[in-house]
């Protein structure tokens, strides 16, 4: 887990979470990680690694990610947090954290301290995730509730209809594009989590 550990007098601060904390903010905030590297001037992957706790950021390469959401250092340190600890969670409670005609429903409001997140997830009719495929580190997996999904891994490519599903290591290039006049429906799982 990505941590820092504050000295105060007489002993150790708390262990803060990096990662944690800055994935939350990110998501407070509504960008991807991607999104968030642009405006920062550094790569996704970078993004990636400190919110899944694999690389602890310079103070000077943490300062300009905070700026781009915008926070400054002291106020980042000084957050508080609450995991949600709930192991139950109503549909109306599922968090949007997609965008236009893809929508990815998070089951919890944040991913503090998690190593696996949940996605219910509707691509509309021609939604895609783009030409350039995805990758980063972790593993996904999805199971197809409705309407059809064209999934492509490595450039190996499928339609999958209801009751199929996918798995794969997320570090293999992959899209996801919704094929017909209906919207797909998807739950999905990653770890660590992505968005």
């Amino acid at each position: 887990m990505n941590t820092l550990n504050r000295e105060r007098e007489g002993g150790l601060e708390d262990t803060l979470d990096i990662g944690g904390r800055l994935r939350h903010l990110r998501e407070a905030a509504g960008l991807s990680q991607r999104m968030l590297a642009k405006r920062a001037g550094i790569t996704n992957s970078t993004i990636s690694l400190v919110e899944s706790g694999r690389s602890n950021p310079s103070v000077g390469q943490l300062k300009r990610i905070l700026d781009a959401i915008p926070i400054g250092l002291a106020e980042f340190f000084a957050m508080e947090w609450v995991r949600d600890e709930s192991p139950f969670h109503a549909a109306a409670d599922l968090i949007e954290i997609g965008r236009g005609p893809i929508s990815y429903r998070q089951v919890g409001r944040t991913m503090i301290g998690r190593q696996l997140q949940i996605l219910s997830e509707c691509y509309q009719p021609g939604a895609d995730t783009g030409r350039i495929p995805l990758r980063h580190d972790g593993e996904e997996g999805g199971v197809v509730i409705s309407g059809h999904l064209e999934v492509t891994v490595d450039g190996q490519k499928r339609v999958l209809g209801p009751g199929d599903a996918y798995s794969f290591g997320s570090n293999r290039p992959h899209r996801f594009r919704c094929i017909g006049d209906e919207p797909a429906r998807v739950v999905s799982a990653c770890t660590p989590p992505t968005f």
